[in-house]
């Protein structure tokens, strides 16, 4: 019973169920359906959503294949579009809506009708880069302001849904301090008072703060950019945010082994999947996104080629022992998409890997500082909380640095491009031999 509800789970979680549907648009006119130049719509169905859009285009009926919802060949339209020009549309339209759910597939979670519009919309939206007219400068509001800025920015920064998220968060945050803000309200005493409301009213880490304020500045210097605001004093803004650096949570060559010996329960085999791809990105120092993304064909015999999804760099990684035996594991498997592994969403899989942390006894008090406005806090929390797929990456990166592989090397299995980012992990490993060292002093 256990097992086939985890088997279950894996092939419901893995893909977001979904129908898209090209059809015609039932119209009536004196009683009677209309059979010529009909809207073509497409109907997306989700979760228990359903979502209509218009192509923009119109087709006879007797023009129209319904079982292929296409146009039927060598057709035409009352506007002399062809055949050929409608269906590459439809197409391109069905590939973008696949694209999209991907996307939120690779973040774990469904997205809402309304964020399925919205980036449909952004993927066929032509034209973001008008200059706003004077009067249009004096009259539009923070939001319709913010929202031309997200558009685009998202469009020519590429941006993922991850940081369309993130954006949308910050845009909330603004609207709840003050919904009569201006794009040029923000002086001095007013990033004060929001950096107030964030702290006491949205009870933020300073360093959650810092974060904010920072997007804020960004769409600042956008709005300066664009005309909609001409004071820059945010710029001078620099509130004393007191912080500490974050704790690199891994696990040590121990921990790695425990966790990888660990007999999981006949009821709890759901966990022996998200096992395997931790491991394989504790082994390889892949992120979840690209683990989840590596195909077959991206597998060679003693290497695996990817492009990273976060930062697009072209990797060569060379497979060891460990992380070989893993790809060996599920090679006759069949994963859709020919994926290479069972990767299953990462909400999901951060959750059983703390499960399954806690069963394997990865228990080591953490103690974890930080500030909220000048009050420090410290709480001590076991090891398999903190887990989550990242730490997969920052397991490979502390115990290759604490084996003696040069940093340098490192750096080109990870896609690291400077020492600045390596400069926690050095430190730890440092630390790592330091301790080890004295285990000398035993004999």
């Amino acid at each position: 019973m256990g097992v086939d509800l985890g088997v279950t789970f894996y092939t419901q979680t893995m893909n977001i169920k979904r129908n898209i549907i090209f059809c015609l648009e039932n119209r009536k006119k004196d009683g009677k359906f209309i059979v010529e130049n009909v809207p073509i719509r497409m109907r997306v169905v989700y979760s228990g959503h359903r979502i209509e859009f218009t192509t923009g285009y119109r087709i006879d009926l007797a023009k129209w294949n319904e079982k292929l919802q296409r146009v039927k060949n060598n057709c035409t339209n009352k506007l002399k579009q062809t055949a050929s020009e409608i269906n590459a549309d439809l197409l391109k339209y069905y590939t973008d809506i696949q694209e999209i759910f991907k996307e939120f597939e690779v973040q774990g979670y469904i997205p809402t009708p309304e964020q399925i519009k919205e980036f449909f919309n952004e993927k066929n939206k032509k034209n973001v880069n008008i200059e706003p007219t004077e009067d249009r400068k004096e009259t539009a509001s923070f939001v319709e302001v913010y929202d031309e800025f997200v558009k685009e920015c998202g469009i020519q920064n590429n941006w993922t849904i991850s940081t369309y998220k993130k954006m949308s968060v910050v845009k909330n945050h603004l609207m709840a301090f003050d919904p009569a803000l201006s794009p040029g309200a923000f002086d001095e005493a007013k990033l004060a008072n929001y950096v107030n409301y964030l702290r006491e009213v949205k009870g933020m880490r300073n360093v959650t703060i810092g974060k904010q304020i920072g997007f804020l500045k960004w769409f600042l210097r956008w709005c300066i950019k664009k005309g909609y605001c001409k004071d820059n004093t945010f710029e001078n803004f620099k509130p004393k945010l007191k912080n500490t650096q974050k704790k690199v949570i891994f696990l040590t060559w121990e921990e790695l082994t425990k966790l990888r010996e660990y007999q999981i329960p006949p009821t709890k085999q759901y966990l022996e999947r998200v096992r395997d791809v931790f491991l394989f990105c504790c082994f390889t120092s892949l992120r979840y996104s690209d683990a989840y993304n590596l195909w077959r064909s991206d597998v060679k015999s003693d290497h695996i080629e990817i492009t990273t999804v976060k930062t697009a760099d072209s990797l060569t990684i060379e497979l060891n022992d460990h992380s070989r035996a893993i790809l060996e594991k599920y090679k006759d498997v069949h994963f859709r998409g020919d994926k290479a592994l069972p990767v299953i969403s990462n909400q999901k899989m951060n959750d059983y890997l703390k499960e399954l942390g806690e069963l394997a006894g990865i228990d080591e008090p953490i103690r974890e500082t930080y500030y909220k406005g000048n009050e420090r806090i410290d709480e001590v929390t076991p090891k398999y909380a903190l887990l989550s797929t990242h730490a997969g990456r920052r397991t490979f990166i502390c115990n290759a640095l604490s084996m003696g592989i040069p940093a340098h090397v490192v750096m080109k299995w990870t896609g690291h491009s400077d020492y600045k980012a390596m400069k926690p992990y050095i430190d730890i490993a440092d630390d790592i031999k330091a301790n080890a060292m004295s285990k000398f002093n035993q004999l």
